[in-house]
């Protein structure tokens, strides 16, 4: 799956909009909570589906996690200048805008390398049906994730 601002986003609007909705801001706190269920709930997840050995569990997630992390901060670096760009109301720079755009273009090739990094580590632990699954775990793992998120605003 490629893991674009869109779906980070989209997880993170799960916990921002219900507490928005309520006039209140998550906390920090309120958010590293909810980030390490969330990929303790994804590592179950790829576990399963993937059906990791033992062995292979205590290799490939906390390289997994480290690649998610990286992937992450990238997002939040081009989200963060996306955001200051957009609170200027239309006075920003044509540089800013510029940067902010190249940002926002660059993101995909950026996640696409910290990808392909990790890849080649992964390709020592799992098996190349795995590997070959890895994929569609992660998109069935974001279809989940909405499918939760749906049910819950029924509510």
């Amino acid at each position: 799956m490629k893991k674009s601002v869109l779906s980070l986003l989209l997880i993170l609007s799960a916990i921002v909009l219900p507490l928005s909705a309520q006039g209140q801001r998550p906390s920090e706190r309120e958010r590293n909570v909810w980030m390490k269920e969330m990929q303790q709930y994804k590592n179950d997840f790829l576990t399963k589906r993937l059906e990791l050995t033992e062995e292979q569990k205590a290799k490939f997630i906390p390289l997994y996690n480290n690649m998610d992390a990286e992937i992450r901060k990238t997002q939040e670096e081009a989200e963060q200048l996306y955001r200051q760009t957009r609170a200027k109301d239309g006075k920003a720079t044509d540089l800013e805008y510029e940067k902010a755009a190249e940002a926002l273009y660059e993101l995909k090739g950026r996640e696409n390398a910290i990808e392909m990094k990790y890849f080649k580590e992964y390709k020592a632990i799992l098996s190349p049906k795995q590997l070959f699954q890895l994929k569609d775990t992660e998109r069935d793992f974001i279809r989940e994730l909405m499918k939760q998120h749906r049910r819950q605003k029924r509510k």
